[in-house]
């Protein structure tokens, strides 16, 4: 594990930058499933007490990506099938909602807000740039959310979905992987210009169906 001490703002919580930092590392990888995590070493790399590093551990925790085991130690989680299945039912029901309300309010501006994300996904894709990839991915569902007039929903989605995320990264750099979710994302661009909001719900079903289908397939091999 490397922890650069500069990346961190005195000024800001500390915990909430460590849990940014160590969610990071899991959910891209870094840190893999069954790896330790030395509350004490992360806390003396990072010139810290220890107390921002626990809280921030107890936090990656609770979002079941770390396992806290009584005179063991701390531990990187295992991907959990049950709760990729969970977070994606959850996800595909706010979602569905999302892009039904957004389809009522769809604009030819709005319209360019999302080519504009279809274009730098595919950019980003093309180039191997996989993490930015899918923070675009996330801009693009977010977007819809916001243009639906519910915002909320995505925040709802974005707690619920730290297992997903982790599934993702092993998925995206699979070949056809990003085309399929760009075209995906095109249908559901499609339906919303039409102002066809059952269309939309369902070109984000599918959508979303799919991912799943992809993620567990390739964390299959890694998943509890």
């Amino acid at each position: 594990m490397e922890f650069d001490p500069s990346t961190l703002n005195r000024s800001l919580p500390l915990r909430d930058q460590i849990y940014q930092m160590i969610r990071t590392m899991i959910v891209g990888g870094k840190l893999k499933p069954g790896e330790p995590i030395n509350e004490i070493a992360i806390a003396e790399a990072l010139g810290v007490s220890r107390t921002p590093v626990r809280e921030a551990v107890k936090r990656i925790s609770d979002e079941g990506m770390v396992k806290i085991l009584a005179q063991t130690g701390t531990y990187v989680a295992p991907i959990s099938r049950k709760d990729l299945e969970e977070a994606y039912v959850i996800r595909r029901a706010l979602e569905m909602e999302s892009a039904r309300h957004a389809a009522a309010n769809f604009t030819p501006a709005t319209a360019e807000l999302l080519e504009d994300n279809i274009a730098a996904h595919r950019l980003a894709i093309s180039r191997g740039r996989y993490a930015n990839a899918i923070q675009l991915d996330d801009v693009f569902h977010r977007t819809i959310a916001e243009i639906s007039g519910f915002p909320s929903i995505w925040r709802a989605v974005d707690i619920s979905k730290a297992q997903m995320d982790r599934g993702r990264y092993l998925a995206i750099p699979r070949p056809g992987y990003g085309a399929q979710t760009i075209e995906q994302h095109e249908a559901i661009l499609e339906a919303l210009s039409r102002n066809d909001a059952e269309g939309a719900a369902r070109a984000m079903e599918s959508h979303l169906n799919t991912s799943l289908l992809n993620t567990l397939e390739v964390a299959g091999d890694l998943t509890d």
